[in-house]
């Protein structure tokens, strides 16, 4: 087991799915720019990280039917699945290191909440966009957030990387044209404040 995988088993085995500080009961910015791309309910829909994320229910609730969980964490995933009862039968759950997928498919929509800003390693980045860019199709969409400017500089002890959109543009790179920038302030379960940025970029056709 690497150690990345034994660090977020570690944080789903000491507490439960609603006391984790990134925890939201209802994820409104990521459901609106899901919205905002306006793909089908058909279209396939990843959700990089999503763990024990509620987003997966609220898009089965809206009646998307081509979705897929991607979590490091088979804990995460287990809670999802079993709070999700007969509808994760309609949901592809894949427990991996997301630098190391294969995805199966291709994908309209890739969501991805708070995953890549803890890549502080440039290599590990730089296989995370070799994934995505596999992985999501021409004209498709990549909506991303992680800590921005004057954010938390760690989280769940480990150090992370804040952006703003020069910087996250840099990153990944030519061939994604931003569509639209969101910040949030997210409270904790602990009523801590933390900055997050969120970005929704498209893909360019060839």
């Amino acid at each position: 087991m690497s150690d990345r995988k034994r660090h977020w088993e570690n944080i789903y085995q000491d507490k439960a799915s609603t006391n984790v500080s990134w925890y939201q009961k209802e994820p409104i910015l990521s459901l609106g720019l899901i919205r905002a791309t306006r793909v089908t309910y058909d279209e396939p829909v990843i959700d990089v990280g999503g763990g024990a994320s509620l987003l997966v229910d609220f898009l089965c609730k809206e009646g998307f039917s081509n979705l897929s969980v991607l979590d490091i964490s088979a804990k995460a995933l287990a809670s999802t699945r079993e709070r999700l009862g007969e509808l994760s039968s309609q949901v592809v759950w894949h427990e991996t290191d997301i630098t190391n997928f294969v995805a199966p498919q291709i994908y309209s929509v890739w969501h991805d909440r708070a995953v890549f800003h803890f890549l502080t390693e440039s290599a590990d980045r730089k296989k995370y966009i070799e994934v995505l860019n596999r992985s999501l199709k021409h004209g498709g969409h990549l909506i991303i957030a992680a800590f921005a400017v004057g954010g938390p500089e760690k989280c769940s002890g480990l150090d992370i990387v804040q952006y703003d959109v020069d910087k996250i543009s840099r990153e990944l790179g030519e061939g994604l044209q931003l569509q639209e920038v969101r910040d949030e302030i997210h409270m904790t379960p602990a009523d801590k404040e933390q900055k997050f940025i969120y970005f929704r970029f498209t893909r360019q056709s060839q």
